[in-house]
């Protein structure tokens, strides 16, 4: 059977399945007893034409509308299932790495879109520091006479950190959010964030540099800033996949293709939100104690940063027999 003959002879009951999505609106509860098991039947035999299509037209775009067809359908079939500590220790033990590995694309593309303006930033400032006036937002011009004079901003008093670290997290959450849900707007907005905050980066780095405290910075923020800025990358992943949804929709409708989206982002960013807090923490108290050596702020970032990757890399995989 080629796919032409495939689609021709299973295009009505997959027709059929995304009437009763549409007439549920997301929650199965609005459909009748014969309508529930219409829709289960139809269900079970859509995740049988996906496993067909993907041993027999992996690449072809009848594969891509069964799998985002059976996604919508599991979401709604299985939605009023409660959350218990299983759920929660499955979705961290291997439901947010493999959601993490399943967006990759999206936050490689948004790691690049800040990291590629912060190199260049960056070198703009430590060659030309009079750059920065206008490279630099408005917001911290009033940085730059405080570096000129060698001096950082990022002494936090011992009494204040508990209050800092608690806004550094809110702040740091905001940001996340903001990045996710500006998705939204076909990505553009998220596009921007993303270049704004390298600009902001990159351009510090440089300044600091030109004047000699470049590596005082850093010991600040390395210790938070490996999570932190990973994080981030991980709300811009999310909130491109949506834009990505938007303009490309393949064949759903485009509200179907940014609903089934968001459910996979939505479920990416509440895995972000610990390690915020985490990063929050750190920036809190660690980075700004003046006590604590810069080889062991350093290392606990490095160390912070592999032992995450190694989680979001190798968790949840399965083991081959």
């Amino acid at each position: 059977m080629n796919v032409e003959q495939f689609y021709q002879s299973r295009q009505g009951d997959w027709k059929q399945l995304t009437g009763l999505l549409d007439r549920g609106q997301g929650n199965i509860h609005r459909l009748s007893p014969e309508e529930i098991n219409t829709l289960g039947r139809l269900y079970r035999a859509a995740t049988s034409d996906l496993a067909l299509a993907q041993r027999d037209f992996p690449s072809h775009r009848i594969t891509t509308y069964l799998n985002q067809l059976v996604g919508r359908a599991h979401a709604v079939i299985y939605r009023g299932e409660p959350m218990a500590g299983n759920r929660l220790w499955r979705f961290v033990s291997s439901g947010f790495p493999r959601i993490y590995r399943q967006t990759w694309p999206f936050i490689l593309a948004a790691a690049l879109l800040m990291i590629l303006p912060a190199v260049v930033a960056g070198l703009a400032t430590a060659w030309q520091p009079e750059a920065a006036v206008w490279l630099l937002p408005a917001e911290v011009q009033n940085l730059i006479p405080q570096i000129e004079e060698q001096e950082l901003w990022t002494n936090i008093p011992i009494d204040e950190r508990p209050y800092a670290s608690a806004f550094i997290m809110t702040k740091n959450i905001r940001v996340a959010f903001l990045a996710f849900g500006s998705g939204a707007l076909a990505g553009v907005l998220t596009v921007w964030i993303m270049i704004f905050n390298g600009l902001l980066l990159g351009g510090l780095t440089g300044l600091t540099a030109h004047y000699g405290v470049g590596f005082e910075l850093w010991t600040f923020v390395i210790g938070h800033g490996v999570v932190e800025l990973s994080v981030i990358f991980m709300a811009g992943g999310a909130g491109l996949s949506l834009g990505w949804a938007i303009l490309r929709p393949g064949l759903l409708r485009r509200r179907d293709a940014l609903a089934l989206a968001a459910r996979h982002s939505v479920r990416l960013i509440m895995g972000c939100v610990p390690l915020l807090v985490l990063a929050g923490t750190i920036e809190g108290f660690i980075s700004p104690a003046e006590g604590i050596p810069w080889p062991v702020k350093w290392s606990i970032g490095i160390g912070s940063g592999l032992l995450l990757y190694s989680y979001l890399f190798l968790a949840g995989r399965e083991v081959k027999k």
